[in-house]
């Protein structure tokens, strides 16, 4: 059909009744949260809570609704009934509450997605809309009945195909969403049910990443009740990941997520340095979990000999026999280290108390008891010996000093050899690695709450009284009363406790034992089974999206197996699916990545490219180290297209040199993973960065240093070989790896 036709005019007048409605719903919205502005800070506590709350709510349907402007409508659905419902990113109403839009999440909206000719349901017709702004700018019909198409519908049928033009889109250093585009394996996956954890195994180009994010969107929609209390959580692989995916919910009408890597995942610890490959391998391994146990046990210490105590001018003796039965008693409440430490404390100063008294020669009574624990909390030996004897204790603290400690190390961990154990040991003051979460988040665990959260919740509390105190005597003021029945302190009390609430994402960001009602893990082949059990923290219910590939794991100590790192932590409670077809990659990419894995024994997960791509990969050729012949190759790509991104990926020695000699060239163009990559042309990155993004153009430098790099380097390269849309070129001075010697000079 021409786009003059009837039907595109048709489909742009429908178009602007809804763009106007969500004007309306954006400008009402707004003069209701002027209205409540406008209150200001009046009005009894309760009042003020709840404006509070209002505001908040207006304020994030404004953001939603302004976030789903782009592409508000993607596709219309034709059904046999004559039933027309055009489908959306959100759900759209007229001021009749008829529908004017269907949520893509909807269950009407399901056929859009999974039908097909074989199995059409009571689809006649899918319609996809393209849009530029709020124009249509194309029409592209898919019949799946042709019995139930009229004559004159036939003639104006026109199909460029929606799913290829999103493909071969240029890409914007941004991932886009895919909800015009979803393909019936993906939505499968999308709709699958919430309990238990789903496994999504694909090899590249699949739309891992997409379909989860995609999946958090339909989850949140379908049980909005019960997730937004207890809200999702997405773990991806680093921060230039998340910058890269962030966009996708809040375009999808979902904001309320928590983000997050892990190196994050402990609240006070940013980490981003990974350890090496034997180290992280043994902080991965599930033997720490005895080791840090060990570690804290070490800490519930027993005298050599009994102890002296001075208390005033008396000289009380604290016998080990006392300690050994205080700690045994201690343990069998099997409680964390720091509230056990309670029984153990007070059961010695129930001790201690009745020696005094005996020295006094007066029976113990309940208020002797409480003047003798007075004294004794008073006493330095009393304080300092206790303390020795079980220290309240802070995870980075005590893994601090496992790790910089031979004793306490050799002492804790002897279900690892020699060997293992000189990996742990390091200097105090070393930078946390990923690899330390997991082991800080176990000792939390262990060790539960030493009152330093409390203390910095009641220091919290006191100053954000102190300001409401001077709010509460202004309030006082403005009644003009001389005898008023409350004081400016009993006020302040009351707005303080009213005040604004955090939303479920700020309040679980800040809490470590905060249960998440879903978690989704991406490239979740890199995770140890030390991170896994932490995971399994967060979101105890076991509703878990995990997606990956395990051909593609390039930690040594990542997943070999799903039911390997699954079993332990959700056993039986894991159902695995494929995703088969790669939509992002070309297959004469895809041929190159699969020839080096089958070539050097990786496992490979089978996958159809949807398209065969436009060029074929190439090599260039180079003197070693030579950054010209990368600067050669990139300003040919950057000539050839005027859009599109370009991604440098090479070995981490080489790659400040390459960001500098591209930067030279280009200096508005050119960036890397410490500054501007993805929000410019031309990103340097190494290939555990690049791990989950996509490029129109790929250039891979030096791919048998990036295989001689680390003992998965093979699985490196393979991430880097398939990341490209279009276009693949290597660049080498080095003799290639086994099952790249076939690419053709460029």
């Amino acid at each position: 059909m021409s786009d003059q036709s009837a039907d595109r005019a048709a489909e742009q007048a429908h178009l602007d009744v809804v763009y106007r409605r969500l004007d309306q719903l954006v400008e009402a919205a707004q003069q209701q949260l002027a209205a409540v502005r406008r209150t200001g800070s009046v009005g009894t506590p309760q009042a003020r809570s709840e404006r509070d709350a209002f505001a908040t709510t207006l304020e994030h349907r404004i953001a939603q609704l302004r976030a789903v402007q782009d592409r508000l409508v993607f596709g219309r659905l034709d059904l046999r009934s004559g039933e027309r419902h055009h489908i959306g990113r959100v759900g759209i109403s007229d001021e009749q509450q008829d529908k004017l839009l269907v949520d893509w999440r909807a269950p009407v909206a399901a056929p859009f997605y999974q039908a097909t000719p074989a199995a059409p349901g009571d689809v006649v017709r899918r319609r996809h809309l393209t849009t530029s702004g709020r124009e249509v700018v194309h029409l592209d019909d898919e019949v799946l009945d042709l019995s139930a198409i009229s004559d004159s519908d036939r003639a104006t049928l026109q199909g460029e195909g929606a799913l290829m033009a999103a493909v071969t889109a240029p890409r914007t250093g941004r991932m886009g969403d895919i909800v015009a585009t979803i393909q019936g394996e993906q939505d499968r996956i999308v709709r699958d049910e919430l309990a238990g954890v789903l496994v999504v195994q694909g090899g590249p180009g699949t739309g891992k990443t997409a379909v989860a994010l995609h999946r958090a969107a339909y989850l949140l929609f379908t049980h909005r009740r019960r997730l937004e209390r207890s809200g999702v959580l997405v773990v991806g692989p680093g921060r230039l990941f998340l910058r890269y995916i962030e966009q996708v919910l809040p375009s999808l009408g979902e904001s309320g997520v928590v983000m997050a890597t892990p190196g994050t995942l402990f609240p006070g610890v940013e980490a981003e340095r990974d350890d090496a490959d034997d180290v992280a391998r043994v902080k991965g391994d599930l033997r720490m979990v005895q080791v840090l146990e060990q570690a804290v046990r070490d800490r519930q210490r027993l005298p050599d000999d009994d102890l002296e105590l001075r208390v005033g001018s008396r000289t009380l003796v604290l016998t080990r026999s006392a300690v050994a039965a205080a700690r045994a008693r201690a343990r069998s409440t099997g409680a964390p280290h720091n509230a056990a430490r309670v029984t153990f404390v007070k059961d010695l100063l129930r001790h201690l108390a009745g020696q005094f008294a005996e020295q006094l020669r007066q029976p113990l009574t309940d208020d002797l008891r409480q003047e003798l624990d007075a004294d004794l909390r008073d006493s330095r030996d009393v304080r300092v010996n206790l303390n020795l004897l079980w220290m309240p204790l802070q995870p980075q603290r005590l893994l601090t000093d496992l790790f910089a400690v031979d004793s306490r190390l050799d002492s804790a961990a002897r279900q690892l050899t020699p060997a293992e154990r000189d990996l742990l040991r390091r200097e105090r003051g070393a930078p946390w690695t990923v690899h330390d979460v997991p082991l800080l988040d176990e000792l939390a665990e262990l060790m539960g709450d030493d009152g330093e959260a409390a203390r910095a919740e009641d220091r919290r509390r006191a100053a954000e009284l102190a300001g409401e105190l001077d709010y509460a005597r202004g309030v006082l003021q403005m009644t003009r009363l001389d005898n008023p029945v409350v004081s400016a302190e009993m006020l302040a009390e009351q707005f303080a406790a009213l005040g604004p609430t955090l939303s479920v994402a700020e309040r679980a960001e800040a809490d470590r034992s905060w249960a998440y009602g879903h978690l989704i893990v991406d490239e979740a082949q890199e995770l140890t089974p030390m991170m896994w059990r932490l995971l399994a923290r967060r979101a105890p219910g076991r509703s878990w999206t995990v997606v990956g590939d395990l051909a593609q794991r390039g930690s040594a100590a990542g997943a070999s197996s799903w039911a390997a790192v699954l079993e332990p932590v959700a056993a039986g409670r894991w159902r695995e699916r494929q995703l088969s077809v790669s939509y992002r990659t070309p297959a004469r990419v895809l041929r190159v990545a699969e020839s080096l894995a089958r070539a050097n024994g990786l496992p490979v997960t089978a996958v159809d490219s949807v398209r065969e791509g436009d060029f074929d990969p190439v090599v260039v050729g180079r003197e070693p180290g030579e950054a010209g012949a990368v600067e050669d190759v990139v300003g040919r790509l950057l000539d050839e297209s005027s859009d599109g991104t370009v991604a440098v990926v090479g070995p981490t020695p080489e790659l400040a040199a390459l960001t500098k000699a591209l930067g030279a060239a280009w200096p508005d163009l050119v960036g890397d993973a410490s500054r501007t990559a993805l929000s410019v042309r031309v990103s340097v990155l190494s290939p555990e960065q690049v791990k989950g993004l996509e490029f129109d153009d790929v250039v891979v430098v030096e791919p048998a240093a990036i295989v001689a790099a680390s003992a998965r380097g093979l699985s490196d390269l393979y991430v880097a070989l398939s990341r490209p849309t279009r276009r693949l070129v290597v660049v080498h001075g080095e003799a290639l790896p086994a099952g790249m010697d076939g690419l053709s000079r460029w």
